[in-house]
């Protein structure tokens, strides 16, 4: 870093060798006001007193003007603030000064737009960022999660490949390469990078859980319900897991297995509409119509555009006899944008 000192060289010129010496050290004394807020900054962040930490770097740069690293990290309090405003703002500076800090401020600028929705502007940022690093593994992670985003698989599979090379422990970019697989109908590709991810980090349950939904797409029930039982394993309060399992045991006709399911993930979501209509499908299976309508009905309380939740009630009114109850719910369904409850309209209620 270059002293303040070398920015007025004309001046200093002109002063004899004692005057030259006092300047000196007047500028040391800032240098080290500067560095002592610095390190303050860092102890303070390191310790989550972000206030203080956004106070010491304030403080760093007040008495010195080009103190890129105070501004960087100034940035990144913003951003653990939430002051993404300031945060790019700061940013800004370092990128202005154009010091050693240049690749990590595009970054953390990238990460500020993409948390406020400027995904465009995260783009372009993160491009900043591996041009002025090559290797920044991180920023072909986040721009391949933009992409996948804005639906251009093969850009983030592109991405998240670039990072893996970078990086070939990155157990979330497999991951997300594995979802960008599964939307181009890679399924075998997804479920090679799924076991990758969960390979390189047992405790990732969502990497378990997508496995299994790709099992499911290839109709592999039984591997479907065991990555399922591995999500939950890895993380017991995923309701999703659960409900994604009883989806299966469903598709299996085992009706009281998929009802366990879905009740355990209500336990643990109570206001998880999907799970009370998928569990009114299962014991309306099992002809058990009365506790089927209360699920269904829970289920439109809890979401009242629920679609399938109104046709799947007019199923169940049908069936106990309620005919008129049956074609409001079709109707309503329909309204809501259910085809398949055009069809009962049609040819139950006219």
């Amino acid at each position: 870093m270059k002293r303040i000192i070398f920015l007025l060289p004309m001046i200093l010129l002109a002063f004899s060798l004692s005057a030259q010496d006092t300047i000196k050290a007047v500028f040391d004394e800032v240098d080290q006001r500067a560095e002592k807020a610095y390190n303050d900054g860092i102890n303070y962040f390191n310790k989550k007193n972000y206030d203080k930490a956004l106070s010491s770097f304030t403080e760093a740069i007040k008495a010195k003007p080009g103190f890129y690293k105070a501004f960087y990290n100034r940035g990144v309090v913003r951003s653990e603030l939430k002051d993404f405003k300031g945060a790019i703002s700061d940013f800004d500076q370092v990128i202005i000064i154009d010091s050693g800090e240049v690749a990590n401020a595009f970054f953390g600028r990238a990460r500020a737009k993409q948390t406020t929705g400027d995904n465009d502007g995260a783009l372009v940022d993160f491009t900043g960022a591996i041009g002025k690093d090559p290797n920044f593994e991180q920023s072909y992670y986040y721009r391949g999660v933009i992409k996948f985003g804005m639906e251009d698989y093969p850009g983030a599979i592109e991405d998240f490949t670039s990072a893996i090379k970078i990086k070939p422990d990155y157990a979330y970019a497999y991951n997300d390469r594995g979802s960008a697989k599964r939307k181009s109908d890679d399924l075998d590709g997804a479920i090679a990078d799924y076991k990758k991810a969960t390979e390189l980090n047992s405790k990732l349950a969502f990497s378990f859980n997508n496995l299994g939904s790709t099992h499911r797409k290839k109709e592999d029930f039984k591997t479907a319900v065991t990555d399922y039982s591995m999500a939950i394993s890895a993380k017991p309060d995923y309701y999703m897991a659960y409900n994604n399992r009883g989806a299966v045991k469903f598709e299996m006709e085992d009706y009281n297995g998929a009802i366990e399911d879905y009740t355990k993930a209500i336990e643990l979501k109570s206001d998880y509409a999907y799970a009370y209509n998928n569990r009114g499908n299962a014991k309306m299976k099992l002809k058990q119509y009365d506790a089927a309508l209360a699920d269904y009905n829970q289920a439109i309380q809890l979401d009242p555009n629920y679609g399938y939740a109104y046709l799947n009630r007019g199923i169940v009114k049908e069936s106990l006899g309620n005919a008129e109850g049956a074609c409001a719910d079709w109707q309503k369904a329909a309204s809501l944008g259910i085809k398949n409850a055009t069809t009962y309209v049609n040819e139950q209620c006219n």
